[in-house]
């Protein structure tokens, strides 16, 4: 199997990431766990092809790179927060022309790969719009696309995944339209689609999650011929596996079955937004919170946004006790023991509404009272957000999306 796709520097302070991996390099080591014979076609920085070389091949890959002078490094705040280039958009380099039996091709930054191929996935993740797989001369056989939703929209102007998933099939095989905590659709010709469920974690490290997710499906539906719906219940085991410990997961059916799913037929709900907002530095982090619930199918009530700092302090605290009381789980933010965060945080327990706590630089024992009642407390923002929003649909709480 050969996988076409970009070798890339990833660097993220709040996580301590500094690594190489890009979409390409990390999908095709997860892809190698499960069977040697992977190869990588791609390009690579001239200061570090050596260690990535080094990387790739110690877990089996078989690298073939071609050495740039341009560094692409991405710069990430948090996991889950849209990225920065280091040094800008690199130099376009000549275009990738890869054939073969088998393909994975990724969108990248320095070229478009045009691949040949008897069977192939598309993954077109990149910067800009989305490009069609046979957009640029590419052609397979049998072809599969593993798509955001977003993606999706984009590739078929329909709004809902079921509608666009099926619109895709048009072109390919097999559709599989990724929804975050809502698991993800696939739809194959000549069958009925289904939504794989998500995966439990203890955290989440998202840098790099539809890299694995795509690596594995691969593997599975081109070289072991799974049915497209096993192959994306297995990648998205194996997605649990990685954001949690950040490590690229074994190819192991027997252990990824120990994964606890998340249930796939209840939406997301409403979250409040417990946190100071009186610095720029507390106002950044709850728009990204605020950003994060959203994207992630859940609705943000933040008390900054929907009620504003304006007027009695009285109509102030009504207002937000009752857009607290209509939520379903609460994400709190422990910052300088913030009074306002702390009653509400209160509140919320005493009416029995989950609280997960982002705790990023926190004494323990300023944590007893909060551990002692009930509240989940987490030490980076991705989790933190994500165990938010299942918490809001795991247990029938007033508001209740449940």
């Amino acid at each position: 199997m050969i996988v076409v796709g970009g070798t890339y520097r990833e660097i993220c302070d709040s996580e301590r990431w500094d690594r190489v991996f890009g979409s390409g390099g990390r999908a095709a080591c997860a892809a190698s766990r499960w069977r040697e014979g992977v190869r990588l076609v791609s390009y690579a920085h001239e200061t570090w092809i050596e260690d990535a070389r080094a990387t790739f091949s110690s877990m089996g890959v078989d690298c073939d790179l071609t050495a740039i002078q341009d560094e692409v490094a991405f710069v990430y705040a948090h996991s889950m927060a849209t990225p920065v280039l280091l040094d800008g958009m690199p130099s376009a380099c000549r275009g990738l022309v890869v054939d073969g039996d088998e393909v994975v091709r990724f969108g990248m930054l320095e070229c478009e790969a045009r691949v040949r191929a008897r069977r192939a996935v598309h993954d077109p993740q990149g910067v800009g719009a989305t490009v069609p797989f046979a957009a640029n001369g590419s052609a397979a056989d049998s072809l599969a696309l593993v798509l955001n939703e977003g993606e999706a929209r984009n590739l078929s102007g329909k709004e809902s995944p079921d509608e666009a998933a099926a619109a895709l099939l048009a072109v390919a095989d097999a559709v599989v339209v990724k929804g975050g905590t809502a698991g993800a659709l696939v739809a194959r010709r000549g069958g009925t689609p289904v939504r794989v469920p998500p995966y439990r974690s203890e955290r989440v490290m998202k840098i790099g999650s539809g890299d694995v997710f795509t690596g594995v499906f691969s593997h599975l539906w081109m070289r072991e011929g799974a049915d497209p719906v096993e192959a994306a219940d297995l990648a998205s085991r194996a997605v649990s596996v990685y954001v949690e410990t950040r490590g690229i997961p074994p190819g192991n059916r027997r252990e990824l079955s120990l994964r606890v799913s998340l249930p796939k037929d209840r939406r997301p709900g409403r979250i409040y937004v417990a946190a100071p907002f009186f610095t720029t530095a507390q106002l950044w982090l709850v728009e990204q919170l605020v950003r994060a619930i959203g994207t992630l199918g859940a609705t943000p009530f933040s008390p900054f946004h929907e009620v504003g700092m304006g007027g009695m302090s009285s109509s102030i605290a009504t207002e937000d006790l009752a857009g607290l009381e209509s939520c379903d789980a609460v994400l709190a933010v422990m910052d300088g023991r913030d009074p306002g965060t702390l009653f509400e945080v209160g509140h919320a327990r005493a009416n029995g509404i989950p609280v997960v706590m982002l705790a990023e630089n926190v004494m323990e024992g300023d944590l007893t009272m909060f551990a002692g009642t009930g509240c989940e407390v987490v030490g980076d923002v991705a989790t933190a957000a994500y165990k938010a929003v299942w918490a809001s649909y795991l247990a029938p709480f007033p508001g209740g999306a449940a």
